[in-house]
């Protein structure tokens, strides 16, 4: 199964060479390589709701801690759960991955 990036789901441009970078800036999603391969991912595309600084619903997302609640409820963030199932990489891994 070919697993896709939140920027290939979310169609937001902010990737590395995407096509909204230069009037918005880069997510740091597409350039996080801790935690390339993660849920199948490159860089950081499949773990997103545990890095700081993403651009979601128009505005930079903050720390884990103060934007989980509404990764929890986003539709990505269930397609990977769903697609990964027992092989999830948990969040305190990723957390973990991140500060190395």
């Amino acid at each position: 199964m070919n697993r896709k990036n939140c920027w290939e789901i979310k169609n937001c441009g902010r990737q590395m060479g995407g096509d909204k970078v230069r009037d918005l800036g880069e997510c740091p999603t597409s350039s996080c390589s801790n935690a390339h391969g993660l849920n199948k991912g490159i860089n950081g595309g499949r773990s997103c709701w545990a890095i700081a600084g993403t651009f979601c619903k128009g505005e930079v997302q903050g720390q884990f801690a103060s934007k989980i609640k509404g990764c929890a409820g986003c539709d990505f963030f269930h397609q990977v759960a769903d697609e990964e199932d027992r092989k999830l990489v948990k969040v305190q891994e990723i957390l973990e991955r991140l500060d190395n």
